[in-house]
This record gives structure tokens, sequence and C-alpha cells, in this order.
């Protein structure tokens, strides 16, 4: 764990100045968060290990009031980090020291829906599953679904570009954003894209999507809805080895067909949720697949037919399908628990997030087990394995003196091994801290160059969402801007 300094005298002075400043801005004490005990609420995210009391936090109810507070923090070189509903697992809400730290959560309001085009405007603090749970009546629904969508906000979720267990069939997050609006550091609110599925000029929403806070703060956002399927229906494929589980994926996508969504679990993982859950899952399987598929019911049993046929080709030693909505949803019930099943196991994990391609799963999950073994840590595999999205939960506990550096180190082994695959570093939980010392393991010099130079173009004053995405040991980064925990170790 890291060993943070105590707040600087100047920081707690600038605090008192800045909180001044933003009442008398804003006309309203309720909106600021100033007091040590409070700002501990914001310390952190979902990658908990590493903490940092931001210097203060505003709580903003509109758009006007996000561009009035950054175009304050721009003129008075103040830095700020959005923050959503803080589910990062990678680090990318945790805040500095001389932070402000500008909260979206009160932004929760669905503003339209139109059905006939198959849209949503919402800002950028609701939830995930609350877009669907809204037009459900509607027949619609938002297809990005991430494990922990019941919390997670849309802003988060351009910030990172989120997927989820369905985004096999249905596509990430990028996939499903149509317009923003966005806020610039300098104060100045832009609309960019809107209600239709496709616009001249250059793709600005591509860039945006995925950029984890670095070049502005998002909103508002159009979303694009989907009809909701006739029916849909899972089935559990129990192996006696990860490495059949692994192959059967493989096998699956090789044929062109792809199923909704396909799910992979490895028996720490099974035994863990179905403990948590009592989804029904085979605790006898050293390894578990959820394949879901979906369509009339006439199709539905054709693919299951496949898919099961494809199990049992590869060693399935149990199947069983979803009867009816209520089994369907247990199944799922246990798999969107699955980290928090993890955490009553083991007192501290680490949540990697590398992908590779589908091909190479059997390889590099025999790769990441002996990494372990090395290291002496147990990893449950939990993954959306078809589009090769692996998601290797190091289980450790924190009280061990220097397991942390170890934890790191086993970390950044993984991620190598996917990057050899042919993957890379992230899937879906974005960069952050934990990564950001990894990217020459993708990027080269004149890469990271590339993408400092549109940082700077947005923001030349390095203000937005500090110590993030970019190697500190990179050229270019104004000291100033730089984490103050430095390195993670």
């Amino acid at each position: 764990m890291l060993n943070l300094p105590s707040p600087r005298a100047e920081v707690l002075d600038r605090r008192q100045q800045i909180a001044r400043d933003l009442r008398a801005l804003l006309g309203r004490d309720d909106l600021l968060i100033t007091s040590a005990n409070e700002l501990k609420g914001y310390e952190t995210d979902g990658l908990a290990c590493y903490r940092t009391v931001p210097m203060l936090a505003v709580l903003a109810e509109d758009t006007a009031q996000v561009a009035a507070v950054l175009r304050y923090c721009h003129d008075n070189e103040v830095p700020v980090m959005a923050r959503g509903a803080g589910t990062s697992l990678a680090g990318g809400a945790l805040p500095q020291q001389d932070t402000v730290v500008l909260g979206l959560s009160k932004m929760n309001e669905i503003l339209e829906v139109c059905a006939e085009n198959q849209t949503a405007r919402v800002q950028a603090g609701v939830t995930n599953r609350n877009i669907s749970t809204a037009v459900d009546d509607l027949g619609l629904f938002y297809a990005p679904d991430p494990s922990s969508q019941i919390a997670c906000t849309i802003g988060g979720n351009v910030a990172m570009n989120s997927g989820g267990a369905h985004c096999l069939k249905y596509g990430v997050t990028t996939n499903h954003i149509l317009g923003v609006t966005f806020v610039t550091m300098e104060g100045a609110v832009v609309e960019i894209g809107g209600e239709a599925f496709d616009l001249p000029g250059y793709d600005l929403l591509g860039l945006i999507v995925g950029a984890e806070g670095q070049l502005g703060v998002v909103t508002e956002v159009t979303v694009r809805l989907m009809p909701k399927p006739e029916a849909a229906r899972p089935l559990l494929a129990g192996f006696d080895s990860a490495l059949d589980a692994g192959a059967c994926v493989a096998a699956i996508m090789a044929t062109g067909r792809t199923p909704v969504a396909i799910e992979f679990m490895d028996r720490p993982a099974i035994l863990a949720c179905e403990r948590f859950t009592g989804a029904g899952y085979p605790t006898d399987a050293q390894a578990l697949l959820i394949i879901e598929v979906e369509g009339s019911e006439a199709e539905i049993e054709i693919e299951l037919a496949f898919v099961e046929a494809m199990a049992r080709e590869h060693g399935a030693t149990s199947i069983s399908v979803a009867e009816d909505i209520v089994s369907a949803e247990n199944i799922w019930k246990g798999r969107k628990s699955a980290f928090g099943a993890i955490g009553q196991i083991s007192p501290d994990y680490l949540c990697m997030d590398g992908t590779i391609p589908v091909t190479k799963l059997p390889d590099v999950l025999e790769q990441i087990y002996a990494i372990g073994d090395r290291y002496g840590f147990e990893i449950a595999n939990i993954f959306h394995a078809g589009d090769g999205n692996m998601h290797p939960l190091i289980m450790y506990d924190s009280h061990q003196p220097g397991v942390l550096d170890r934890v790191e180190d086993c970390g950044a082994e993984i991620l190598c091994v996917c990057v050899e695959a042919g993957g890379c570093i992230t899937g879906e939980h974005g960069v952050g801290i934990e990564k950001r010392d990894h990217m020459p393991l993708m990027f080269s010099p004149e890469d990271l160059e590339q993408m400092k130079a549109l940082k700077r173009g947005f923001d030349p004053k390095w203000l937005l969402n500090g110590g993030k995405v970019f190697p500190l040991t990179e050229t270019g980064i104004p000291a100033g801007q730089i984490d103050p925990t430095q390195g993670l170790h």
C-alpha cells in the first residue's frame, strides 16, 4: 500500500480560497464538499488499494454549472476530475491532492425518449441499468451491460468505452452513442452528434468515447436504443478443464455463428458465485461457460442444439438450460455478482482487463495459471470469452508486507502475455493509473507523443484527470500535473 503524504499546507490554504470562489460562483453552499471526513468518500474508486483525498468536491446539477466550474478551474489553473459513480476498476476516478472532483451523480435525469428514432437523451449521471428500465415498456433496451450496470453511470461508460456480457453481439459503448453535450476545459459547451445514426465530418464522438476524461467533460448523452429480442435463453456448460472450456469458445467463434454472449468462469469463481447467489452453477466443474442465444423459440432451439453439440464435442461434463425467465435471471445474477462474490473469499483482489484473440484463449489461460503459481497467488478467471476480454482476479491479502508490489508485478506479466498473444492491455476498464506505465507495451514513443499532442490540443494546461493514461516516465507531461503518488509501488 502506498504511503501517501498528508495534504500540504499550501493545498489547505488554496482549498479555502477555491471553496470561497466556487460558493460565490454557484451561489450555493450545498453543492460543495470541503470537510476532510466527507471528502474521504471521494478518495478512491473501484481500485480501492490506492487512496488520495482530493482538495474538494463540487456536485454539479446541470451543464451550466459544469461549464462554470471548468472555466474557473481553467482560469485559475486548478486540476479537475469528473466523477460519476466511482466504479472504475483501473483507478480512473482516483483524484490528486490538489484536485477539484467534479461530481456528476446529481445529473441523473432521463431527459427525452424518442421511440420512433429509438434514441434517448440522458444526463451523464444516469445509471446504465436505468436506461433500459425506462424504455422497457416500449419494447426497447440499451445494449451495453457492464457487470456494474446497476451502479455505473453513462458518463463513466462513455469515458471508458465500457462493454459487458452482451457486447459480443451488440458491441460496446461507442457503437451505441449518437451524440454528447461536451464541455471543454475552458468552459465552452459543444453539441457533438445528435439523433441521426450517421453524421458528416470528423468522427469526434469516436475521439471522445474512451478518452478517460482527458479531453473534456460529457454532461449529456444521446444513446441508441435497440428492440428487445423476442426471447433469450442462457445455457450452462461445465467442463473438467479450463483449457477445454477455452477451446470450446474458440471453436464456436470459428464457425462464424455468434451467440449473444459467451461468459467464462473457472472453479474459484464458480464456487464463489454459487455460494454468493445460489444460481445453480455446477460446483463440481473446473470451468463454466454461460452461453446465451436469442430469437424466436424455433431459432433458440436450433442455436441451443448447436451450442450443446459444440460443448459436448469439447468435453463438457454437464449441460443445463434456463427453462424460464426466473432461472435465466438467476444465471445472470451469478455472473453479474462475480466480482463481489470473489470479495467474500479473498481479503483483496486486483482485477485485470486484458484482451486477446479468442483463438489464443487456451494457451493464455495456461500461462496465467503458471504466472499465478510462480508468484504464489490464486487467480480466479472471469471474462467475456466471446470477444477475448479477460478479467483475471489476483487474490491476495493486503496485510502481508510488500504484497502489493508482487501483485502488480504479477498483473504486469499477465498483461505482457496478452500483448504477446496479439491482444491489448485493456478491453473495457480503461488505462487509468493501473496500466498507465504499461502503455509502452503497445505504443511506441511516437505513438504516445501523438496522443499527448491531442491531449494538449484539448487541454493545453494539462488540468483534466491528471496522472492517468500516460506513463510517468514519458517526457512532455507538465511536472505539476503528475500524480503525487508517483509510481504505484
